[in-house]
């Protein structure tokens, strides 16, 4: 069975609007839309790359979805290709409510039964990653449907945004799967794995 990776840009208040660009989610009156470029460097551009190398699929918001549909068909890597080339030939899966037409080439629409056409996915791929896409994630840790949460946390705190887990999550417990790693300007690279049962509790009390 497949697995599916959620990839987010997060701040450290957990702020994950809109990294990219002004013009990307201005929902809300959101001012800070494009607070990731200054702080991006190779460290992150390697990582991320070197995260997409087992990709077969795409799962995407219809926002994220139409953002990736109007830059990546005009990009081109080089001979060895890149993430333009693997972007473009792999199957991309988009949860919209619309019925507007989806252009990208490899683009399906998924129906209105969405938790268990995204179920399915695993049946049809090995490695499914959600870029983005911050409302269908929502649904995603609602429901425990993903298998790995990537985070790139950033250094700066915002006040103001849509967040990663904004009334869209149940108590679960995630497990730190490899080490963390670190960019030049201090985003650090967060990669958890889901695991099973809820958080437990107790009582610290009595103890030297």
């Amino acid at each position: 069975m497949g697995t599916i990776q959620i990839d987010l840009f997060t701040t450290l208040d957990l702020v994950a609007q809109a990294p990219g660009g002004p013009e990307e989610d201005p929902e809300g009156h959101f001012n800070f839309g494009g607070w990731q470029a200054p702080l991006f460097d190779e460290a992150v551009g390697e990582q991320v790359w070197a995260g997409m190398q087992g990709l077969d699929a795409l799962l995407l918001g219809r926002r994220t979805y139409d953002i990736f549909a109007g830059y990546w068909p005009h990009q081109e890597d080089g001979p060895d290709g890149g993430i333009a080339t693997l972007f473009n030939r792999i199957p991309k899966y988009v949860a919209t409510r619309g019925d507007k037409q989806l252009d990208w080439a490899g683009s399906t629409r998924l129906g209105p039964d969405l938790v268990d056409e995204v179920r399915g996915l695993r049946d049809k791929h090995d490695d499914i990653h959600v870029i983005g896409s911050l409302n269908f994630v929502q649904t995603l840790l609602r429901e425990r449907l993903f298998d790995q949460l990537n985070l790139w946390v950033y250094p700066i705190v915002l006040g103001v945004g849509k967040k990663v887990f904004d009334g869209g999550a149940v108590p679960s417990n995630l497990e730190l799967i490899e080490p963390a790693l670190t960019s030049s300007k201090g985003a650090v690279f967060l990669r958890y794995g889901l695991r099973d049962g809820i958080p437990q509790t107790g009582d610290m009390g009595g103890r030297d």
